[in-house]
């Protein structure tokens, strides 16, 4: 006799998940069940199909449906769950050690360009505190819009330059400070991620903020982050905060992969002597501080006098001007599509 679908799942509701504190089937883990004469199917959900602890969860699931049905073969599929960054393949975040090294006009640029060799990009401002992508990309007073899909509001990013776009500045006052706690600031970054119907997208670049604390962990620790980017400046100085942001990635708790260091403002070149160079904080540091680091050394990005002018007027650079500036991001969007 062929078991029916809703004995199946009267079973499993005796099969508790201890993490979630429920079971299996009022916490919806099961889907697709299917019945034959001596076969039971089904996909399981999971957060972690790769967590051994795992494998207690389908002994007591097989043990259970074996004990009300006899001797039947019990397939169970692990399946990661469908979320709105299911079609994400890669999330790149950009990094720093400490503020003021231009991360955020590294960030923009290289979403840009990305976006101009052909891949589909969305970027998420993850500088709760200060967010600065909207001035950057020319989106300021823009709101997502919303809608509602099973009982839940989803924001659709706001899209400019072909990149899909997402900042908490978009939904608060600009002119108010945000005085919020870590846990505050952390489920902010989880809504923005989880709860922002990004479609397909090829590179998710998240601009971090400087240091390392809550929101660097709460990515990391939280969502699958396909490599880091860390910017510095020349200066010797600055190593110091480098090193730190680098060890955190490194850190067993987080384990991001790094995908190497950017040394930002290498040197000046005037927008109308674009040969000449003038390493204004000595040169190859950057290069120096990778090596110690064991890390690759991705790119050295010049300092132009418009490169600030265009962010305040919400261009980014690398998108309609040539120049040493814009090959130094092309280089780096294409050592990352390479590792890829």
């Amino acid at each position: 006799m062929i078991p029916s679908k809703q004995r199946v799942f009267e079973i499993l509701k005796d099969v508790v998940y201890f993490p979630k504190g429920g079971n299996i089937v009022d916490l919806e883990m099961v889907k697709d069940v299917e019945v034959g004469e001596n076969l039971i199917r089904f996909r399981l959900v999971l957060d972690d199909v790769d967590d051994e602890k795992n494998n207690m969860l389908f002994d007591t699931a097989k043990k259970f449906l074996n004990d009300a049905f006899g001797d039947v073969e019990i397939d169970i599929i692990p399946t990661e769950p469908v979320t709105m960054l299911s079609q994400v393949k890669h999330i790149i975040a950009v990094a720093s050690g400490k503020g003021g090294v231009g991360k955020s006009t590294v960030a923009v640029n290289l979403a840009v360009a990305l976006a101009m060799q052909g891949f589909k990009v969305g970027m998420i401002d993850a500088d709760i505190y200060g967010p600065s992508v909207p001035i950057m990309f020319g989106v300021e007073g823009e709101r997502p819009e919303c809608y509602d899909k099973g009982g839940k509001t989803y924001m659709v990013p706001v899209q400019k330059y072909g990149i899909k776009l997402m900042s908490l500045g978009m939904m608060v006052d600009p002119s108010q400070p945000l005085i919020w706690r870590g846990p505050m600031a952390t489920s902010a970054l989880t809504q923005l991620m989880t709860e922002t119907d990004w479609g397909e997208i090829d590179f998710l670049v998240v601009d971090m903020p400087p240091g390392t604390g809550d929101i660097q962990l709460c990515l990391a620790q939280n969502f699958k982050v396909s490599g880091s980017v860390i910017v510095t400046t020349p200066q010797k100085v600055a190593f110091a905060d480098v090193r730190r942001a680098a060890n955190m990635f490194k850190h067993k708790g987080v384990s991001v992969p790094i995908l190497g260091l950017v040394e930002n403002m290498a040197y000046f070149t005037p927008s109308d002597m674009p040969d000449k160079k003038y390493y204004i904080f000595g040169e190859g540091h950057g290069k120096e501080f990778a090596e110690e680091l064991g890390i690759p050394f991705l790119a050295d990005i010049p300092m132009d006098e418009n490169i600030a002018t265009s962010g305040d007027k919400g261009t980014p650079y690398t998108f309609n001007n040539m120049g040493p500036v814009t090959a130094a991001f092309e280089k780096l969007a294409r050592k990352i599509i390479e590792r890829f």
